[in-house]
């Protein structure tokens, strides 16, 4: 363990809702409890087997991963809440059984499968049916009712074609062509999502196990306190560096608010953040996890699947925007520090930033390495992941073993011989306790690893159901032609309309879900009004657009799972937090814009030397953004004044430059125009500073 601030803390995740809302067995002993383990252990390896040595041909690596992520959501998670927490009952082993054999089907008898695709056989249809009835309840039990719905709702749609009105009626297609086209073919629940899920996502959520495991998490949230928490407000900045930095590595908005949560909360109300706005703070920065490359909520590796571009093109593109949009959550902490005049942590109750640095330098071994496979030496993700756990292994080693040599006693005043044989006892003992630490951990992580996915994959086999039946029916298509009658060829529109579909979809399922989903259905609109202007959009961009609107749709009331999960810890109303975070979480809404008018921002058509102007630039505009949004500088602003710095946050994050009445402004006069402005504001501010102060002493 890391340096800790001076008080105690359990960074243990309280009692709260799952990743998506499920809620999982609390298994105390018993054969049931070595079960789940030993197979979330073995999908971990088989995961690491295929990642080291190429993936099983066809939809046979996906029908393993699902048969392991059937077993999983099962034994893992109740059928319903009320039920025993503390064992499994009978008919939930033998639907575990039943799932994971459908699932397993597919790769006993993969030649039949694919060469009767369009002619199946009657027990295809109902083992295929079957399956898809197993996939809908487990990401009921494992992740939400929303999407099983959902995908009722496609099916539905798929089957009743005929009696549809308008647009997206179609010709309507029997059950036993359904079920072919999902189960059969590798349009359906073998497509892309659960393609995606079985290979890149799996390796990457081990990986982030793994630095779960070995400590790593804790030590970023130290050192996050340790940089930050003397500062005004300093709980509140850690927090939000810490969930940058844990979202980085764990993907999940929820598990980024419970484990950060459970320290950064109780010291934020300490210093004196109101309760809601503590849990606030986490939320928006637990959400924005997602964005920070490298593991962007799984999406980055879908994204780069459907694009047909490579991982490292993704994550670059994400960079900027991520960053920025922590800059501007950080700015509007810092505001409301200053606003409500509160402290940072005491001397005392902050570790040593040198100290803590150094304590937990080997953490950082494994992540240079991932960085290296990906950026450097350009591997794939698969490739990256895996060598990268393989580096975890060692450092695991290590630190094991530098705790049992720190610990040795060094007495005194007592002969050689009698130090020797106790050396040799303390050794002995202590290689035991090595062996069995690292056994432990290792074994943690693959457990862990995989019971994280179990639940991802039944929602990715949902998406790709989903996906299935849309090209099935023609649905995408379908939806470009709506948006575009209903935008007008406006792109300013079709944007604004699919931001609200991506609003109100995610708000009951999971970001990447959501962004699948909107990929398949938005996204084309998005680039053939973009065509029909004659000004082609990067498709990066639009998918980058869907996607962030799906992840604010994470901390959007009244759902927003997060502010649930936040204020568990923190003793506030979720509602009140939700409406707080999200807030909060404004700049989120506006990014978007910005990078679909301006492509500079996600680094296409740009040069090293430009960036170097271009980020500080942002980086003014969304602290004007903050300042908008909180009302207050130095001290409150007027309404004019807000006004002010919201067309300075535009004409500053705009690297085109700006057009007004026909004529166009350059970049650089533009941003010396505003940065002028927010010095005359600057000085302006101090001014009534002073004036309300020598007021307030009199």
């Amino acid at each position: 363990m890391t340096g800790t601030p001076s008080n105690p803390r359990d960074t243990s995740p309280p009692p709260g809702p799952q990743e998506g809302g499920g809620q999982e067995r609390q298994l105390t002993a018993g054969p049931a409890v070595h079960l789940v383990k030993w197979i979330a252990v073995f999908m971990s390896v088989f995961q690491l087997y295929t990642g080291f040595f190429g993936e099983l041909s066809g939809a046979k690596q996906l029908s393993i991963h699902l048969s392991f992520a059937m077993l999983l959501c099962y034994l893992n998670y109740p059928l319903v809440r009320k039920t025993s927490q503390s064992k499994i009952p009978v008919y939930d082993f033998a639907l575990a059984l039943l799932a994971a054999a459908a699932s397993f089907y597919v790769y006993v008898n993969y030649e039949h499968v694919a060469y009767s695709v369009g002619n199946p056989a009657l027990y295809d249809l109902i083992i295929g049916g079957a399956l898809i009835v197993f996939i809908l309840e487990a990401t009921r039990r494992s992740i939400s009712p929303i999407l099983p719905v959902l995908t009722l709702i496609f099916l539905f749609y798929a089957y009743i074609g005929p009696h549809i009105p308008g647009t997206l009626a179609h010709r309507g297609f029997g059950i036993s062509r359904i079920i072919d086209h999902v189960f059969m073919s590798g349009e359906g629940l073998w497509g892309v999502p659960l393609r995606v899920s079985a290979t890149f996502v799996f390796l990457f959520v081990l990986f982030g196990a793994f630095l779960e495991k070995m400590g790593a998490g804790d030590y970023l949230i130290d050192l996050s306190f340790a940089s930050m928490g003397r500062f005004r407000g300093g709980p509140a900045k850690a927090a939000v560096v810490a969930s940058g930095a844990m979202g980085s590595i764990s993907g999940s908005s929820i598990a980024n608010t419970v484990t950060t949560g459970s320290m950064t909360i109780p010291l934020m109300k300490k210093v004196g953040f109101k309760p809601h706005t503590a849990a606030a703070v986490e939320v928006a920065a637990s959400t924005n996890g997602q964005l920070m490359p490298p593991i962007m909520g799984a999406a980055a590796f879908i994204m780069a699947e459907l694009l047909g571009i490579s991982y490292y093109e993704v994550v670059t593109a994400a960079i900027i925007p991520a960053l920025l949009s922590y800059t501007a959550i950080f700015s509007i902490v810092h505001l409301e520090a200053v606003k409500e005049n509160i402290r940072g942590l005491t001397k005392e109750e902050t570790p040593a930033l040198g100290k803590t640095f150094v304590s937990g330098l080997y953490y950082l071994i494994p992540l240079a390495a991932l960085l290296y496979f990906l950026l450097i030496e350009f591997w794939t993700p698969t490739t990256s992941a895996t060598w990268s756990i393989l580096v975890a292994l060692p450092v695991i080693a290590g630190n094991n073993i530098f705790r049992h040599f720190a610990a040795f006693p060094k007495r005194k005043g007592i002969r050689q011989e009698t130090r020797d044989l106790a050396y040799e006892a303390y050794t002995h003992k202590q290689k035991n306790f090595f062996i069995y630490r690292t056994k432990d951990e290792i074994l943690g992580a693959l457990e862990s690893g995989a019971r994280n996915m179990a639940g991802i994959a039944a929602a990715c086999a949902c998406c790709g159901i989903i996906i299935g039946v849309i090209t099935l029916t023609g649905l995408g298509l379908k939806m470009a032609m709506l948006i575009s009658a209903a935008a007008g060829n406006s792109l300013f529109l079709s944007l604004i309309f699919a931001m609200f579909a991506c609003i109100i979809l995610g708000m009951g399922l999971p970001t990447t879900a959501t962004y699948i989903i909107m990929a398949a259905m938005t996204a084309p609109a998005i680039s053939t009004i973009s065509q029909n202007l004659g000004a082609e959009l990067p498709l990066i961009a639009i998918h980058l657009f869907v996607f962030y609107y799906g992840i604010v749709a994470d901390d959007t009331p009244p759902v927003g799972l997060c502010a649930y999960a936040a204020s568990g810890i923190s003793g506030s109303d979720p509602v009140v937090t939700g409406f707080k975070s999200f807030r909060l979480d404004l700049a989120a809404f506006t990014l978007p814009f910005m990078f679909i008018y301006n492509p500079k921002l996600l680094m296409i058509n740009t040069s090293a030397a430009e960036l170097t102007y271009i980020i500080p630039m942002c980086i003014l505009g969304m602290f004007c953004w903050s300042v908008f949004i909180q009302g207050f500088w130095l001290v409150r602003t007027y309404l004019w004044e807000r006004f002010i710095y919201v067309i300075l946050a535009f004409f500053l994050v705009n690297p085109s430059g700006v057009t007004l009445f026909g004529v166009h402004l350059p970049h650089l006069a533009v941003n010396t125009a505003s940065i002028t402005i927010m010095v005359v504001l600057f000085f302006w501010h101090r001014q009534r500073r002073e004036r309300e102060t020598a007021g307030s002493g009199q």
